[in-house]
């Protein structure tokens, strides 16, 4: 799950490693790898010395008097150098030069600044559009995580690799987290009977997704009534029906080719008289580009009064699912998301992209073919697959 995402980060990494080499190969110190370690990842520095002084304390002496004579001579040559045409009203870094001198030779430190960071960000943010990460999303995630690196000090053969995962990963979980809704908590505050409404294109799993769905429920003690409200595909009443023998549910329906509001209000009712906690309602299948059926489906809405209107759409849709959501968001405001097949995903951006796009929470993933395989959102959860730190 999510491979591809992972492997994409590799240029985002090794950009950052390389631009830390370049600022240590500048400073006049001598850098190399660790022994076993990859040279994109770690590396320590010692300044270059003469041959070893037998005596410990003038040998500490001489290694005291480089570093000074290092810093002086780095500060005349800077005072020399003439000032270009223009240069005076260039912004100056935040960082003063001493203070570099100071943490690169007596504390072993670099610190970034956000010169140092345009390759690397422009590897992040070519990566993440390459996951299927919608371009706008790119851009505030490559925001977030310059960010949090810039004036970052990373100690000279620490793991640049994680330094940049765990700005990534913090990026990552503020993003996901901005629209986050608690399901089990919303469900459990609402007045009953709760009334959930399905809706989204042909063919991406949305009746599936109601079963499992109900499942989910049956199993933290929720009594479940399914509406057959998709009366325009054919065999879609018998489908669900199939589920509702399954999981013992009842199944409210009418013949095909009914009203679909009628439907879902009976089912709304039958679940008054019996006291059931969940009304689950199936829609029919539709494009935003659909004039007649997207005025059903405000018909709909406008009957049913739903607590929650879901989309569903299929993660390995990748933008086009990013786009579809925003356009039904745009038609007949959601509330949350179910992406399906995401265990086919490869590459993670719709996961990443749908609920920044439409400002609603993604509420669960589907993660297989059978009842129970349905995962709650949570943003560490997708964040720890994504890079690769948990099992897919």
């Amino acid at each position: 799950m999510f491979n591809r995402f992972k492997e994409k980060l590799s240029g985002f990494k090794e950009a950052l490693s390389s631009k830390i080499a370049e600022k240590v190969s500048a400073s006049g110190l001598k850098a190399e790898p660790k022994s076993g370690e990859d040279e994109s990842k770690a590396c320590e520095v010692r300044a270059a010395e003469p041959s070893p002084d037998k005596s410990p304390v003038k040998s500490a002496d001489k290694k005291s008097k480089q570093k000074t004579e290092f810093i002086r001579s780095e500060s005349r040559t800077t005072q020399a150098l003439p000032i270009e045409k223009g240069e005076a009203n260039k912004p100056k870094s935040r960082f003063s030069f001493l203070e570099k001198a100071k943490s690169l030779v007596f504390e072993q430190e670099i610190i970034l600044e956000e010169k140092d960071l345009d390759e690397p960000m422009w590897q992040l943010e070519m990566a993440l559009m390459e996951s299927d990460v919608a371009l706008p999303v790119a851009e505030e995630i490559v925001k977030e995580v310059k960010s949090d690196l810039v004036g970052k000090r990373k100690k000279i053969g620490a793991n640049t690799g994680k330094l940049a995962e765990d700005s990534l990963r913090k990026a990552l979980i503020s993003l996901l987290s901005r629209n986050h809704l608690d399901f089990d908590e919303y469900i459990k505050t609402k007045d009953k009977p709760v009334k959930i409404l399905f809706v989204g294109v042909n063919g991406t799993g949305k009746t599936t997704s109601i079963a499992k769905v109900a499942k989910y429920l049956m199993d933290h003690s929720y009594s479940v009534v399914l509406a057959a409200g998709d009366t325009f595909r054919a065999g879609a009443i018998e489908q669900l029906e199939v589920h509702g023998t399954n999981l013992g549910l009842k199944v409210v329906k009418h013949k095909t080719g009914g009203d679909p509001a009628a439907v879902i209000f009976d089912a709304i009712e039958y679940a008054k008289a019996h006291n059931k906690d969940i009304v689950l309602a199936d829609t029919a299948g539709r494009l935003h580009t659909n004039i007649n059926l997207m005025d059903q489906m405000r018909k709909i809405v406008r009957v049913t009064k739903p607590d929650l209107l879901i989309f569903v759409d299929e993660a390995i849709a990748g933008n086009d699912a990013v786009e579809r959501a925003r356009l039904f968001n745009e038609s007949v405001p959601i509330d949350g998301s179910i992406l399906t097949k995401t265990d086919a995903d490869a590459k993670g951006g719709s996961a990443i992209s749908i609920a920044y796009i439409t400002g609603k929470p993604v509420l669960f993933l589907g993660v297989g073919q059978t009842y129970p395989d349905l995962v709650k959102f949570e943003p560490a959860w997708l964040v720890d697959r994504l890079m690769g730190e948990a099992e897919a």
